[in-house]
């Protein structure tokens, strides 16, 4: 990543967002550095777990070979299976054989979902997250991801629809934790004006964030967008202005 898009992106958060946590990045690579390997931290067989430690400043490193669940293999593009009866894991389970998550109220509506949800294969070896300003120069990240309270979301949607004439610039699309930030902003990058996603609405991935957090998740294409926007948008109002003085507090 160019120097001068991380500084910029640095200096326009502190400005308007004050204090608030910084996001945290993505990218595909086959090799990696060495701070990377002495870094990575993987202490949770849940992604999302994982990524609490990136929040910290921690590189988290995930690949084909990494524990982890079978969710997090599909959503990342590192393994294309599914378990056994998937569509009754997710929805109403077999009797005796297996409890449903019951997040869909059929097998049959599992299975056109998963039609509509086709997985992906991963283009390099490695998965790698940073915060953003643990990024170096030869990183090249895909979307960032920010673990945002309300008043920090209102602004990163408003944001985000500020140059959009369709007033859906955010898509909050269900799946699971993984898949929200991974796979679902991985095709909207491909897309000519791509969406943020707002998300982390998993019930299973709840208990490893915040009650008060959700994800909001931005194409890499998008971010720069959205960050060269700032300085003409709704951020330089004293509406924000007081959103912001909480946003510190």
């Amino acid at each position: 990543m160019q120097n001068e898009l991380k500084e910029l992106f640095l200096i326009k958060w502190k400005k308007y967002f004050g204090e608030a946590e910084l996001p945290i990045v993505y990218y595909y690579t086959d090799t990696l550095s060495d701070n990377e390997i002495v870094n990575t931290r993987n202490n949770n067989r849940c992604l999302i777990g994982n990524l609490n430690t990136v929040r910290q400043g921690y590189t988290f490193v995930f690949s084909a070979e990494s524990s982890g669940c079978m969710g997090g293999k599909r959503y990342t593009g590192y393994s294309q299976k599914l378990r056994p009866n998937f569509e009754y894991f997710l929805s109403c389970g077999i009797p005796g054989e297996i409890e449903g998550e019951r997040y869909k109220k059929s097998s049959e509506l599992v299975k056109e979902y998963l039609k509509n949800n086709p997985p992906f294969e991963a283009p390099a070896k490695y998965l790698v997250f940073k915060r953003w300003d643990n990024l170096e120069d030869r990183d090249e990240p895909l979307a960032v991801i920010f673990f945002a309270t309300p008043d920090i979301l209102s602004g990163l949607f408003t944001l985000a629809n500020y140059d959009y004439a369709n007033p859906n610039g955010v898509m909050s699309p269900m799946g699971s934790g993984c898949s929200s930030i991974i796979a679902y902003p991985l095709v909207e990058s491909k897309q000519l004006n791509p969406r943020c996603v707002l998300a982390m609405f998993d019930v299973s991935a709840r208990p490893f964030v915040t009650e008060n957090t959700l994800t909001f998740t931005i194409p890499m294409k998008r971010t720069e967008e959205m960050l060269r926007n700032m300085d003409d948008s709704f951020l330089i109002t004293g509406s924000w202005k007081a959103v912001r003085g909480r946003i510190n507090k």
